[in-house]
């Protein structure tokens, strides 16, 4: 028997008894996965002790032994069948996919750089590979730009005052809100007058210490 290849990217989906044995294979490409599959060949040994196998089943007796017997001859033969016809199909597959010189993958036309004798990822396509660069300079450039821009925004935000950012009164989360979003609640009162820094009064006006009026 020829040499064997194909061994890694195939799938046997022979059956060896019933009236649907026969022998399939399916190849895959190992870059895409895109698959071939072979023509599906009947086997008669398989398929015969199949149907008396379905006979003996209703008549039982000499033909239910002819069955077995029958089934014994197909399954010994089984193997050498299986091999032959795969062999077969080796040899049809090699019209639908090439081996790369340099990974040695199975790869189907799509996935072949015919120009350079290899496939894609061993030798990718310029033009493709210029388009990719290209789109991921733009990412990063726009992703640079993003990041400036939000440093210019971190510039705008008050990160010195303290902030509650959940409601005394109701318990809700404020996210930062001078008022409660459920209860209305004031959250923004200050606790120390900016004037002069002094402790000041829950709900106070005015600071007590040097009268300065308290936006609320």
């Amino acid at each position: 028997m020829a040499e064997i290849e194909f061994t890694r990217n195939y799938r046997d989906l022979s059956v060896a008894r019933g009236v649907d044995a026969g022998f399939q294979f399916e190849f895959y490409c190992e870059r895409c996965q895109e698959t071939w599959r072979s023509n599906f060949v009947p086997y008669r040994s398989g398929q015969a002790s199949g149907w008396i196998g379905k006979v003996g089943n209703y008549f039982g007796g000499v033909a239910g032994s002819l069955g077995s017997a029958v089934d014994g001859l197909a399954q010994a033969g089984f193997g050498t069948a299986r091999d032959e016809e795969f062999t077969k199909a080796i040899s049809e597959a090699k019209d639908h996919f090439h081996r790369c010189g340099k990974c040695m993958s199975a790869v189907c036309p799509k996935c072949w750089n015919a120009a350079k004798g290899l496939c894609y990822n061993c030798a990718p396509d310029v033009h493709v590979e210029v388009e990719a660069a290209r789109n991921q300079g733009e990412v990063q450039a726009a992703t640079e730009a993003a990041h400036g821009a939000g440093m210019e925004r971190a510039a705008r935000v008050d990160v010195k005052s303290d902030e509650q950012l959940v409601c005394p009164q109701c318990n809700a989360e404020t996210h930062g809100a001078k008022f409660c979003p459920q209860c209305g609640y004031h959250l923004a009162a200050p606790d120390a007058c900016p004037q002069c820094k002094a402790a000041l009064p829950p709900g106070s006006k005015f600071c007590p210490d040097c009268g300065h009026r308290i936006q609320t």
